[in-house]
């Protein structure tokens, strides 16, 4: 079932997700060669307990940080460790953000040091979202945005993790409707989006191939099964008559 949310509902949402861009925009920054990954968490749960709020992985049963902190080949759900950041790494850093009984859930990737080594391959994950939102408007489908991420990542020469989809996002993490990042069948059979609908369109994709497998036995971490570097932008958003409305864009 499609949680829709009223008008007052999302400005919550966009509160709560200005504050979780500004945070993923400062722990971006702080991302150097030379920072371990758990002085990352660290700077994380300090940037939310500031701002009023609870960090949303930590709520996910059996998942205690505020961050998943993916380098290079892992794909999605890396759990902050010892490993020190070094220069070509590439690290996708996801957080959620529980603020006023609505979650809202944000990632973006960089590349560490002062290298433009597979610059390429992050723009046309920028892109892919960026058209994606782009389609998060009333009168089009889930589909419409399956599709345009599709065809956006494959015409670069790259692969869609197909396993891994967004989610709808509000009053749980993860809710109804599922965001496929490839076209299921045909756009016309997918959900149609409506207002007041709030999802997490997310962008999954590697260098390579894009099957993943699990990186060890931690139960979370998964990464590319080619080891290639994989890649994940993210934003909440909202559907509105007024077209799509970021949820987590900074407020600057």
């Amino acid at each position: 079932m499609i949680d829709i949310k009223t008008r007052e509902e999302i400005a919550i949402m966009r509160e709560g997700g200005k504050k979780l861009g500004s945070i993923l925009e400062t722990l971006l920054e702080y991302s150097a060669p030379g920072v371990v990954l758990t002085d990352i968490e660290k700077r994380a749960n300090e940037l939310i307990e500031k701002v009023g709020a609870v960090a949303s992985f930590a709520t996910v049963p059996g998942y205690r940080w505020a961050t998943c902190l993916c380098v290079n080949e892992v794909v999605v759900h890396g759990i902050p460790t010892q490993y020190v950041l070094k220069d070509e790494d590439i690290l996708t850093i996801d957080i959620g953000l529980l603020y006023k009984g609505f979650h809202t859930d944000t990632a973006g990737t960089k590349i560490i040091g002062a290298s433009k080594k597979n610059e390429e391959f992050l723009t046309t994950g920028r892109e892919a979202l960026e058209k994606a939102i782009g389609q998060a408007r009333i009168g089009n489908r889930i589909g419409d945005i399956s599709k345009v991420v599709q065809e956006t990542i494959e015409s670069a020469g790259y692969s869609v993790v197909k396993s891994l989809v967004g989610h709808g996002v509000g009053r749980q993490l993860h809710e109804e409707p599922q965001v496929p990042n490839y076209l299921r069948g045909s756009v016309a059979n997918t959900l149609p989006l409506q207002e007041g609908m709030t999802i997490a369109i997310e962008p999954i994709y590697a260098m390579g191939r894009g099957e993943i497998v699990y990186e060890n036995d931690d139960g979370w971490t998964l990464a590319t099964r080619d080891r290639s570097p994989a890649s994940v932008f993210e934003h909440s958003i909202a559907i509105t008559g007024d077209g799509p409305i970021i949820l987590t864009k900074p407020d600057n």
